[in-house]
């Protein structure tokens, strides 16, 4: 393997620290998506509805002020603050949620653009080297050098391909996530805010 990488010529290594960021990103952002899924806790958001139900706002905020739960959290920032803007309070508590679960996700991104160009960055300095040789009209004492060429054009597309398909699984995941997330945001938003209304 080590060898494969030596012959792939000076692009390799951008590639790999590519692939390293990379791969950093996805173990973080798994610990994160872990680490949330503990923290859930509906019953703490139900309570905090029936609390506001029963007009009991004060008991809504104790009920749900040392939850770490995200939804919690967020219907909290908004009761704190219902005498000035319920809404506005809620937007920007949800805001810094919905920060936290994009984090790493323009890395994901610059590496499934980044990965290919950087391997077809690698393909045309292999073929430039290639057809450098047959221009100066050494093709029979230089054959392997036009093969070490071609070889190198293909083991750097390879590996910026590889990357690239390392990053787009674990990105369209994680916007997915990101999209449920904003989903039960809003959805919990807007029941507090028909609650606060009635």
């Amino acid at each position: 393997m080590i060898q494969l990488f030596l012959k792939g010529g000076p692009v390799m290594w951008p590639i790999l620290v590519l692939s390293i960021i990379t791969v950093g990103v996805v173990l973080e952002r798994i610990i994160f998506l872990w680490s949330q899924a503990a923290r859930r806790d509906s019953s703490t958001v139900q309570r905090i509805f029936l609390n506001v139900e029963k007009r009991d706002v004060n008991a809504a905020i104790s009920a749900g002020e040392n939850s770490e739960d995200m939804v919690a959290q967020v219907l909290v920032e908004g009761l704190k603050h219902r005498d000035i803007s319920l809404t506005e309070a809620m937007l920007e508590a949800a805001s810094s949620e919905l920060d936290r679960y994009n984090r790493g996700l323009v890395v994901l991104d610059t590496a499934v653009t980044l990965g290919p160009l950087l391997g077809l960055l690698g393909t045309v300095i292999g073929m430039i080297r290639a057809f450098g040789v047959v221009g100066a009209g050494e093709i029979a004492r230089n054959e392997l050098v036009i093969t070490g060429g071609i070889s190198e054009c293909l083991i750097t597309v390879c590996f910026g391909l590889g990357v690239a398909i390392v990053a787009i699984i674990p990105l369209n995941y994680l916007n997915s996530r990101l999209e449920k997330v904003r989903r039960q945001l809003e959805s919990a938003m807007t029941r507090l805010e028909l609650l606060v209304k009635e």
